[in-house]
């Protein structure tokens, strides 16, 4: 079962308070960190709207809080932020360290069907039935009025849960996201460990199919996508944002799909482009 939240410490920040949280895991089996960022307005009693960050492969719940600067304007803004780690720890699987080169052993927000991965790799119930519900009951957050982003493997999570989960999020945008892990060799590797050999499953975690399995438009208010054109994963095919684009607009979805020369795949891209990504959400959860 998941234990109480324990603080494990908090910082004052731009007028509100970081903090950094850990419990134990009733889907995961194994203890789970993550950080909230509670702006002025949450520190006053107010019940605030709030963004989750999903991270990237080599990140864990600190990444996000500490490089991404996203603190001054969220305090402006009234938005709270929360950034879970990534991937199970400490499961002492054979061949969970393969995570650090793009393995399985990575998150990849999603429940594993294979063993010895589907014991503890559980993470999209993690987040959507365990960790939300648990921060908004804790937490002094909208959960009403909630907003997903992410970079990389964490765009790839933000994409794809909230296209699996319609109505949870009301804003999404995303960082360099793996937007078709079906046609790339990382998604590939993972999704073959985590989901077994039937492609057909692998689509369902896949934001290219599912965007163009929709029906209509799923956020009519647009979608925000960043990328750096000196990303080199990008250059060697990992990434696909093309054909997500493509996905969106075979079903009228709103894409700004932005592509930025000279920026890379790390977290100076991201600080770069923080705020349009808060501006963008603050203004869908108003």
């Amino acid at each position: 079962m998941s234990t109480p939240l324990e603080l494990l410490s908090a910082h004052a920040c731009h007028g509100g308070e970081q903090r950094f949280y850990r419990h134990g895991s009733r889907e995961i089996g194994l203890p789970m960190k993550f950080t909230a960022y509670l702006p002025p307005q949450a520190l006053a009693g107010e019940s605030v709207p709030t963004l989750i960050y999903l991270a990237g492969l080599t990140c864990t719940e600190e990444t996000f809080p500490i490089k991404a600067g996203a603190q001054r304007l969220a305090a402006e803004l009234g938005l709270a932020l929360i950034a879970p780690d990534t991937s199970p720890r400490g499961a002492n699987v054979p061949g969970e360290a393969d995570a650090w080169d793009f393995g399985v052993g990575a998150g990849f927000y999603l429940d594993a069907t294979q063993a010895p991965w589907s014991t503890h790799w559980r993470m999209e119930s993690y987040l959507l039935r365990e960790l939300l519900p648990l921060a908004e009951a804790e937490l002094p957050i909208d959960g009403q009025r909630l907003g997903l982003f992410g970079h990389s493997m964490g765009g790839h999570g933000a994409l794809t849960l909230a296209l699996r989960h319609p109505g949870r999020f009301q804003s999404l945008s995303a960082f360099a996201p793996i937007a078709a892990p079906t046609r790339c060799a990382w998604g590939e590797k993972a999704f073959s460990g985590y989901l077994g050999a039937n492609r057909a499953a692998w689509n369902a975690h896949d934001a290219s199919e599912l965007m163009a399995a929709q029906a209509r438009a799923p956020y009519p208010q647009g979608i925000l996508v960043d990328q750096g054109l000196a990303d080199k994963f990008l250059a060697e095919q990992q990434l696909h944002p093309e054909a997500f684009e493509a996905a969106c607009a075979g079903v009228g979805q709103p894409l700004t799909l932005r592509r930025h020369a000279g920026y890379d795949h790390g977290y100076y891209f991201i600080q770069s482009f923080m705020d349009d990504h808060l501006r963008h959400h603050a203004q869908a959860l108003r």
